[in-house]
């Protein structure tokens, strides 16, 4: 039986997005209990389609809040729809034109009453000249300000820069609407703004639907999966939009902001580290919006300039290991026997065990990612022409640079019988088991994990150095002292090519079984 699916509805083998329609807010979306959206009989297809959906009927949900707040029946969490400064003057400026023409059509004792406050104007001039204090300007102004606060237009509190900076233009908007009603007193109607701050505004729309951050980032992984990328977006970013919305409390990409990035950033660095605070949750939402903006999904990219500074990295060392540091390790990794256990739930899994064993040597004989080594399968490893070869391949998990790649093994892993234990182990997986849950590439990753923490027990790995990435660090390096040329490294490794150049022509298997000759054996 399928599962329930939040907001789908089955009505007679048809499906619908549904909304149940807050009781407060009914008078306000003519009076209806529920939203329905048509999805179609095809309940893949209408799932496929809910969000977007849902993400439309939220937004007449919001507009009916917004009437409601206008109408003084309900209050809105200030910023929840935010407007520019020049907006809001705009807005401000509007209303007092339309409540002008409202008076003037609907009671004739308005239009007797006669020209402007000449004192009353001369005190938003103050306003607009900077000479009023806070204080005296909340008390022309402050009322206008906290309507737009109560609208959910502005965050700005009474005290601080944003709200001096709001009631100057509120100042500006007032006397703007007062200049337009004496021009109307003496019988003058085609009037207009004069001052840049309104005349340039740009009004905001009303009924632009919202864009989900949910869909947008969906979208932009489907994108990247079909040119063969995503993956690692796939798996990392989804927590980061879900603790973004869960900071913004929604997630209509159209109404975030600069300011909501800013606070949110400022939220981050209080748990998580500068360098994961800009180079993935910064760069993630970045990334993301500035697909949406070069796919006409948005307007604007907010983020784009939030950003946040990194300390420089000290190294007090090279990266990669030294020779004595490598021996060290490969000794360890190919003398290692599990400890024995009475209670057999407590045993090391077998595949583990081999992963400790021989992961270390096949990375430090190929410059490979620990994960491209431990999501290896029994049918990536193949004689080819005479050689010893093992495929990395996304199809096993992952594979950074996209693509696959052949790397011939080194004599010293075949003389230690790696192709005999090839041989000895079942069709699959040699470093994990399939039969546990979860996809291949979570599996891969544990193993590798376990790897490393087992590697620092030991106390084998020196400071300054990762315990697997110290490999490629170190297979790079010893490949320009023999002087292997780059483009054959960057091959055997799965490094993209620095040039359009390097893209020319294949870097052939004998290319790399030459060069991998060329390392020495270790003595362990």
């Amino acid at each position: 039986m399928a599962g329930t699916v939040r907001y789908l509805l089955n009505r007679d083998g048809r499906y619908f997005a549904r909304l149940v329609v807050p009781p407060k807010l009914r008078p306000f979306i003519g009076g209806k209990s529920e939203l329905r959206t048509a999805l179609g009989p095809d309940r893949k297809e209408a799932i496929k389609r809910l969000n977007g959906a849902v993400a439309l009927l939220q937004h007449e949900i919001a507009l009916a809040e917004r009437r409601a707040a206008e109408a003084g029946q309900r209050p809105i969490a200030p910023g929840r729809y935010p407007l520019t400064i020049d907006q809001l003057a705009l807005r401000n400026y509007q209303s007092r034109i339309a409540f002008d023409e409202e008076l003037r059509r609907t009671d004739h004792r308005y239009a007797l009453i006669g020209s402007v406050d000449d004192g009353y104007a001369a005190r938003f001039k103050e306003g607009i000249a900077g000479r009023l204090s806070d204080a005296e300007l909340h008390e022309l102004v402050g009322a206008r300000i906290e309507r737009f606060r109560r609208l959910g237009n502005t965050t700005a509190e009474f005290g601080t820069s944003e709200w001096r900076s709001l009631a100057w233009a509120m100042c500006v908007s007032e006397y703007e609407a007062l200049s337009r009603v004496a021009e109307r007193d003496d019988g003058d109607f085609t009037g207009t703004p004069t001052y840049p701050l309104i005349a340039n505004a740009v009004a905001p729309p009303d009924e632009t639907p919202p864009v989900s951050l949910r869909t947008l980032l969906a979208d932009y992984i489907a994108a990247r999966k079909l040119v063969g990328k995503g993956t690692e977006a796939d798996r990392r970013w989804g927590p980061v939009f879900r603790n973004l919305r869960k900071a913004i409390g929604h997630e209509d990409a159209r109404r975030l902001t600069k300011q909501n990035l800013l606070n949110w950033r400022d939220e981050l660095l209080k748990t998580l580290a500068p360098k994961t605070v800009a180079d993935v949750y910064l760069a993630a939402v970045r990334t993301v919006l500035s697909w949406a903006v070069a796919n006409d999904r948005l307007d604007a990219n907010v983020a784009d300039q939030v950003r946040q500074d990194v300390p420089k990295q000290k190294l007090n060392r090279e990266q990669g290991y030294t020779l004595a540091e490598a021996t060290a390790v490969l000794k360890a990794s190919r003398a290692y026997v599990p400890a024995e256990q009475d209670n057999p739930a407590n045993r090391e899994a077998i595949h583990t065990t081999s992963a400790k064993q021989w992961a270390p040597l096949l990375c430090a004989f190929s410059g490979a990612r620990i994960t491209e080594i431990t999501q290896l399968r029994k049918k990536d490893c193949r004689i080819d022409d005479g050689l010893a070869v093992i495929r990395i391949t996304p199809d096993a998990g992952t594979v950074k640079a996209g693509g696959y790649r052949d790397v011939p093994l080194h004599p010293q892993i075949l003389d230690l019988g790696f192709l005999d234990f090839v041989k000895s182990s079942e069709d699959g997986p040699l470093f994990y088991a399939t039969r546990e849950g979860g996809s291949s590439l979570s599996k891969a990753r544990t193993v590798s994990g376990r790897i490393s923490q087992w590697l620092q027990r030991l106390e084998v790995v020196p400071e300054g150095v990762s315990p697997s990435h110290g490999w490629r660090h170190r297979f790079k390096t010893i490949g320009q002292e023999l002087e292997i040329s780059d483009r054959i490294l960057d091959a055997i490794q799965g490094h993209a090519g620095k040039t359009a150049g390097d893209s020319y022509g294949d870097v052939t298997l004998k290319a790399k079984h030459k060069a991998i000759l060329k390392y020495p054996y270790y003595e362990i």
